[in-house]
């Protein structure tokens, strides 16, 4: 069935505005075009202002897509697509998707206090004890390579010097061999612990706080927040196509 003319407008809008398309759009546009015009000037706000750049975008989407939070796989295909069209490399990518993959240490940052915690209530803990020559040794090392210390990790350390060690030759990777520039790997951390099927507000703090300590400005921070607040649209496209499937069910049945 061919497109009324206002479909087509708002089909050419959003890839003007976008530089995208994908059969994901097809039948959300037929179905309500005015609700994809809608989403379109939602979504483009960060694509108006350019703070980012283009090819950072599709890393960001990427992040929040693949993150396994999410696993939106349409969506990651869509915007590792796009990005090799502006330029991205394999490397570029690949190193986003290592970034991504630190977000399972989360339920350490989230359970070992809750532990202690239990420990302390329980009489089974005092305090912390002293690091031993090795766990100084690991401290400094992840401080070297990921550029900072927080407090969430001394109970780990502390707790789990063999976890820690291991976390932080994998959380490092990128950091030691990739080709993303530091405020970037960062904005990657704020895509995924910003997003709403994460929300890891001590993780998203210290990730600002470390853009803006490589450079980054308040604009580009809120861009990234941007692009993530429009992943519920995932919702839509991903129930779209069952019902336009049962709308062509009823149909036949009728007949």
């Amino acid at each position: 069935m061919a497109l009324t003319a206002r479909q087509e407008e708002i089909k050419q809008e959003f890839i003007r505005v976008r530089g995208t398309w994908s059969d994901l759009w097809e039948g959300v546009l037929r179905l309500d075009p005015e609700f994809l015009r809608a989403y379109l000037d939602l979504s483009a706000v960060p694509w108006r202002k350019n703070h980012l750049d283009d090819k950072v975008k599709e890393f960001i989407y990427i992040a929040i897509d693949a993150n396994a939070t999410h696993m939106y796989l349409p969506g990651v295909r869509q915007h590792v697509r796009a990005a090799l069209k502006l330029g991205a490399t394999p490397q570029e990518i690949m190193e986003v998707l290592e970034l991504s993959a630190t977000l399972g240490i989360h339920a350490m940052n989230v359970g070992v206090p809750i532990l202690v915690e239990v420990l302390t209530e329980k009489g089974l803990r005092t305090g912390p004890a002293p690091l031993t020559e090795e766990q100084e040794r690991l401290k400094a090392e992840f401080t070297r390579t990921r550029g900072y210390w927080h407090a969430f990790w001394d109970e780990m350390l502390e707790l789990d010097p063999e976890m820690f060690a291991a976390y932080t030759d994998f959380s490092s990777v990128p950091w030691r061999s990739g080709t993303l520039e530091p405020k970037v790997k960062e904005f990657v951390y704020i895509a995924f612990d910003t997003a709403a099927t994460h929300l890891y507000a001590k993780g998203l703090k210290l990730h600002i706080e470390n853009a803006l300590g490589h450079g980054a400005t308040p604009q580009e921070i809120l861009e990234v927040m941007e692009i993530a607040s429009v992943l519920g649209i995932h919702g839509v496209t991903a129930a779209v196509p069952i019902l336009l499937e049962e709308m062509e069910n009823a149909a036949q049945g009728e007949g």
